[in-house]
């Protein structure tokens, strides 16, 4: 955090801040790729390498500025045709993603470090309009329906089949 102007360490607002977050094949992939380049540019750096023991850094090891990370998210965000979002707002939308993808709520609760369930769903989730269809769709298959008659006269009854000489077989 940036106090002051001040890069600021501090310790996570609650026991659950402190955790292992798994993540998916092709994530784990792309940090081993960084972390192969990061230890490139640590030798670049030789003595001038700063120890910061953080995964994402500047070139020779130190702190990213908050406001300096923010500016490269906006510009790469741009660049990627994306409307304006914040980084923050990628929490929102793991969150929502995951969700939409049939996560249960609680582990969407566990994943983000929130004490409740009802934070987790009140404030960072949103319902995805093909999840509000499915949820819809799965709502009215309980809905006990009368059967209809479909062999009306004169109308056709997909369920029986028709021969060549067009007469129910």
């Amino acid at each position: 955090m940036a106090v002051g102007g001040e890069i600021e360490e501090s310790t996570p607002k609650s026991d659950a801040g402190d955790r292992v977050v798994a993540l998916d094949r092709d994530s784990v992939g792309a940090l081993k790729r960084h972390l192969k380049r990061q230890r490139k540019a640590r030798e670049k750096a030789g003595a001038a390498w700063v120890d910061s023991g953080r995964l994402f850094t500047q070139p020779t090891g130190g702190w990213i500025e908050p406001d300096r990370l923010t500016a490269r998210f906006d510009r790469l965000a741009r660049r990627a045709g994306l409307p304006p979002i914040r980084l923050h707002d990628l929490r929102h939308g793991a969150a929502t993603i995951a969700l939409a993808a049939g996560v249960d709520r609680k582990v969407v609760q566990e994943m983000l470090g929130h004490a409740s369930i009802g934070l987790t769903s009140d404030t960072y989730t949103s319902v995805l309009p093909e999840v509000a269809h499915d949820a819809a769709e799965a709502a009215a298959r309980l809905v006990p329906r009368q059967k209809r008659s479909r062999a009306h006269p004169g109308s056709h009854d997909p369920n029986r089949s028709t021969g060549i000489d067009g007469r129910a077989s």
